[in-house]
This record gives structure tokens, C-alpha cells and sequence, in this order.
């Protein structure tokens, strides 16, 4: 244990601090200290481990169980817990994979590089305007679902009493479009064929919902008896300016909001690590439950902007990735000191954006200093 001692913590009164700092969003008035959200992921086994591997493929089930209990056995002598899942659905536990809103939109899913990436030849306006059309005349459902949907959907809730997902969680309006039509390309939109750029964002918020709708029906539920749960994933969102984000990105999340989540308790959240602090004040108007925004933007920035948000991160990835401790307890002491100004609160410790293979429990323990020795309220 010597070797994980370099930063002297209680673990076990971190954790039970840790529980009572999660309570209200973050915001309890009775938490004694931030909450912390760093939990690991899987791929970070591999390095943790000395492990080869793809972190970003497939990895067989009981090959990362294993890896994982070793894990989760490292774990408890480093941070005092036990962090990922030994245990994983059978293989035919799993529903046929169904077309995602980019494939929709017109794009190609390819896996490349150990990740999933959306492609397209769509990037002209006549192009543009041609795929948009298609999409008007498109049952979405029948698209989407494989043929053999309904009757692996049967067996699997007989045999596992499991129901498909609902759909909670999306790209973000911005990056589905310039990832569909380039970036340089959708800019442009707004200045030489505005009305186009309007139709191109009515299309996205269409499929947006229907894509709602149909898993809230694949439930038995109406989208009302839906989890009040939505989580918008748009980096791309800083290419745009205020002037294109409010025609654009802003309409879609706020009437996607209302639908899944219309009372102040129900938690929209947008992620977007990337610097797109510009968009902050458009943002603050939607009344975000939760958000994670690129390392460059400060708590005390957002929070000026979103006193009721709970802020996730704001711990730069690349910095927990580079286990430098010494710069991970600064940030996070920085991060801390700014929850603490007005008694603001609503921080959870966390990097902002993924946890990536690299990043080892001895970061893990050395940001659960910073926030047992700075983050105390």
C-alpha cells in the first residue's frame, strides 16, 4: 500500500461524505464537501494492468470481467472502492442494433480507430435539399429496426423480462449537421441558403422525436411515462456563433426538453468539451439540470450563467490522462474554490469529457485529495 500513499487520505470518511454530496443534485446544503463523479471505465483496465487490448473494441465479456475484477481488486486499495461492472448481459441478451438519427439524416457508420464514426457524401445544397426529402417521405421506423426486431424483441422478454431501451441521449443538433454536411459547409448554409438552414434544423428536431416517440412506443408507454431524462452530446456547437445557435441548435433542445423533460426536477443535460462558452448565455435559457463544457470554460463562468446547473468536470481529460497529480490537485482545488464563492455548490469533480485508457487510480486518488483537502464547504 505504500506506493499509493504519496497523498494522504481517509478513504473511508471520503466515501461516506461523497454519499451526502451527490444528494439534491449536488446542491445539498448538507454535503460536507463537492461531490466527486470520477468512477473509471472500462478501457482504462488496459493500462491500469500492463493489459493488451483494444480499449475502444470489443473486448470478449469474460475476458474483461476478469480484467475488470483485477481491477475493481487494485481499486480497493487505491481509492477504497470498487469502480466498474464484473459482470456483463449474455451475448443473446443483447437487441438487434437499429440505425442511429445520422444514418437517417443520410450519413454511413463505420468503425475506424477503435471508434464508431458517421460519414456522408451529402455536401451540396441540391444534395442536401434531395436527402431532406427522402427523409419527409420516410416511414422512420421501418428504416431504423432490422427484420428481425419484433421477433427478438418477443424472445428476449420472455426469456430475460427485458424491454428495449428508451431513447434518452443523442449527438447534439450541431455536430449531427456537420458531420452530415461538413462544417465549413453548414456555416456557410446560414449565410447563402438560410432557408435551407432553417429546414435542415426542422428536419434534425423531426428525427430527433420520432426516434423519442418510437422507443417510448416500443415500451407500451406514451413519451409522458418516458424517463424525463435528455442528454444532447455537441462539441460541434462552438463552430457556430450565438446568431446561428439561436436558429439552429437552440430550437431543437428546447422543444425536445419540453417533450421528455417539462418540469424543473426532470434533468436535461448537454454535453459539449469543447469551447463553447460564447453560447453559455443561449444555453442558461433552457434551464439545464446537468452539463459538462469543455476544460477551457470555468465554473465560475458557467455558474454566472447557470446558478441552478450541477457543473461536471471541470478537470481538463488530458491532464488526468497525463497523471500528473500535482496538476490534477490544482485544478481541481481551482475548481473547488470557485463551487465555494456564494456558496454556490453543484460541482461534481469529474474531467470534462471521457475518462480514456491512460488514466490510472493513482489520478483517481489524488483528485479525492483535492477535493477531501479544498473541496470541503
Amino acid at each position: 500500500m505504500k506506493e499509493y500513499t504519496k497523498y494522504d487520505v481517509d478513504v473511508e470518511q471520503f466515501w461516506k461524505d461523497d454519499q451526502l454530496a451527490h444528494e439534491e443534485n449536488c446542491f445539498s446544503k448538507k454535503a460536507p464537501q463537492a461531490a466527486l463523479g470520477i468512477r473509471m471505465s472500462d478501457e482504462c483496465v488496459f493500462a491500469e494492468l500492463n493489459e493488451e487490448g483494444d480499449p475502444w473494441g470489443k473486448t470478449d465479456p469474460a475476458r474483461q470481467s476478469e480484467l475488470n475484477k483485477r481491477y475493481n481488486d487494485l481499486a480497493e486499495q487505491i481509492v477504497g472502492k470498487r469502480l466498474l461492472n464484473e459482470k456483463f448481459p449474455a451475448p443473446d441478451e443483447a437487441f438487434p442494433v437499429y440505425k442511429e438519427p445520422g444514418e437517417v439524416l443520410g450519413g454511413v457508420s463505420t468503425f475506424e480507430g477503435g471508434t464508431f464514426w458517421l460519414h456522408s457524401d451529402i455536401h451540396t445544397p441540391l444534395a442536401l435539399e434531395a436527402q431532406l426529402d427522402k427523409i419527409d417521405r420516410m416511414n422512420i421506423r421501418d428504416f431504423i429496426l432490422p427484420d428481425n426486431w419484433e421477433s427478438e424483441k418477443k424472445r428476449i422478454f420472455e426469456k430475460y423480462g427485458k424491454k428495449p431501451g428508451f431513447f434518452i441521449d443523442v449527438r447534439g443538433p450541431v455536430t449531427l449537421a456537420t458531420t452530415i454536411y461538413g462544417i465549413e459547409e453548414t456555416v456557410m448554409l446560414y449565410y447563402d441558403a438560410h432557408e435551407l438552414f432553417l429546414r435542415f434544423s426542422e428536419t434534425i428536431k423531426h428525427v430527433i422525436l420520432e426516434y423519442i416517440r418510437i422507443f417510448a412506443a416500443e415500451n407500451n408507454v406514451d413519451v409522458s411515462a418516458a424517463p424525463h431524462y435528455f442528454c444532447f452530446r455537441d462539441d460541434d456547437c462552438a463552430m457556430f456563433t450565438p446568431d446561428m445557435y439561436e436558429e439552429f441548435g437552440y430550437p431543437i433542445l428546447k422543444e425536445v426538453f419540453e417533450t421528455v423533460c417539462p418540469l424543473e426536477n426532470h434533468m436535461r443535460y448537454q454535453h459539449s468539451d469543447s469551447a463553447m462558452g460564447h453560447l453559455l448565455p443561449i444555453l442558461a435559457r433552457l434551464n439545464l439540470g446537468g452539463c459538462q463544457f469543455g476544460p477551457n470554460i470555468t465554473v465560475r463562468e458557467i455558474r454566472k450563467h447557470m446558478p441552478k446547473t450541477r457543473i461536471d468536470g471541470q478537470l481538463a481529460p488530458f491532464t488526468f490522462m497525463g497523471n500528473d497529480e500535482e496538476a490534477i490537485i490544482a485544478e481541481v482545488r481551482r475548481d473547488c474554490e470557485m463551487a465555494r464563492e456564494n456558496d454556490a455548490r453543484g460541482l461534481r469533480v469529474m474531467t470534462a469529457g471521457s475518462i480514456n485508457n491512460g488514466s490510472l487510480l493513482t489520478s483517481m486518488r489524488a483528485a479525492m485529495y483535492a477535493v477531501q483537502k479544498y473541496g470541503r464547504y
